[in-house]
């Protein structure tokens, strides 16, 4: 097997060892995917400015995220469906994090569940949750993530209603996957991802048991989400989160200054700049496009981190140049599980971790704090 050297290597062995239904349940975005091609193409577009004749002997990468230490400026930020891309694919993200001295977040929709990744795991992760009409439900999941010791709690705001993602109607992805006609020869052809996923302890939602019925396919997870995700939802609905979390709250989806601003005064401690990876609004800016305002508009009053496109330690020194505190990768994560499991996600982060250093080094910056936008070539 040829070297993994690059995310884009992975995504390539992921896309080989996995069904397309799954695969492009991640790498796929909203309507005519503008959105999630943006995400890429203004971040190449940022330059750096590569300085020289600076001691870069010792360039350190470690900081601090909501006040605890991190090996590097990263999160793995939640995402639906990760234990169908591997088997256990959630704790086995949970592992490769902590190992590496980063946070790991768990998606509402994982496929393993909080009490799972709790009880194979030893490090405190954070928890995603949306706001729901069942307010009931939203306790509960709290009180859950509570009880489960997770640090902080990552509320997604851009999710009150779904977006049409074109690709999963059109690859009949279903919850849990099932053989059919469409699909045979490709799940034929995957017998490692069948055996390990078709046949293992958890193949649906396991923080969703008893609220969604046991034939749950994607079109009825999208009408359960249309019942469940609140179109009403307003500020003094984080206000009512945030009376109710006695944690960080990281507030996850904001594209624009205001709504920073007001992310701020429901009492975010952190605020996530991003646009759900090209998902939901097709035509909206791409997140490092934004980065700059909405850093502004907090002015240093609570972090601010990125997540939209990474795909490069490259990618996460230009958001910290831009004042993201750290960055959160979601579709690496994803191809770095299918492609080799928690050996493929420690991969991942070495990779990025790698590139980051040389970045810095390369532009004359011996500590990730010290990167600023005198790092870019700015127009």
């Amino acid at each position: 097997m040829a070297p993994i050297l690059s995310i884009d290597d992975l995504r390539k062995l992921a896309q080989r060892r996995i069904p397309r239904a799954i695969f492009d349940y991640a790498a796929g975005g909203s309507y005519e995917e503008l959105t999630l091609r943006r995400n890429s193409e203004d971040l190449d577009a940022l330059a750096f400015r590569q300085r020289v004749m600076v001691d870069v002997s010792a360039v350190s990468l470690k900081t601090t995220l909501l006040g605890s230490d991190v090996s590097m400026p990263l999160a793995i930020a939640p995402t639906g469906l990760a234990g169908l891309f591997h088997a256990d694919g959630e704790i086995l993200g949970a592992r490769a994090a902590a190992a590496f001295g980063i946070p790991f977040c768990l998606s509402t929709m994982s496929i393993c569940s909080i009490e799972d990744v709790r009880a194979a795991t030893g490090q405190p992760f954070w928890f995603q949750q949306y706001l729901m009409r069942d307010r009931g439900f939203n306790q509960e999941l709290i009180d859950r993530a509570i009880a489960a010791g997770c640090s902080a709690l990552v509320l997604t705001l851009d999710l009150q209603v779904l977006a049409e993602r074109r690709r999963d109607p059109r690859n009949g992805l279903t919850i849990p996957p099932r053989l059919s006609l469409r699909n045979a020869w490709d799940v034929a052809t995957k017998p490692a991802w069948a055996f390990k996923v078709l046949f293992g302890k958890r193949r649906t939602f396991g923080n969703l048991v008893g609220r969604i019925g046991g034939t749950s396919g994607i079109r009825t997870l999208a009408e359960w989400t249309a019942t469940q995700f609140d179109p009403t939802a307003n500020w003094r609905d984080v206000d009512w989160v945030r009376s109710r979390w006695p944690g960080k709250l990281i507030l996850k989806g904001v594209l624009d200054a205001e709504d920073a601003r007001l992310g701020l005064a429901a009492g975010a401690d952190a605020i996530v700049v991003s646009n759900h990876g090209g998902r939901q609004l097709d035509g909206a800016p791409s997140s490092i496009s934004v980065l700059p305002e909405i850093v502004a508009a907090i002015d240093g009053r609570c972090e601010v981190l990125f997540d939209g496109g990474i795909r490069s330690g490259q990618d996460i020194a230009k958001a910290v140049a831009l004042g993201a505190r750290a960055g959160m990768i979601g579709k690496a994560f994803l191809y770095a599980l299918s492609a080799a499991g928690e050996a493929g996600v420690t991969r991942a982060l070495e990779i990025l971790r790698n590139e980051l250093r040389l970045t810095l080094s390369l532009t004359g910056t011996a500590r990730i704090s010290d990167a600023g936008p005198h790092i870019l070539r700015m127009p």
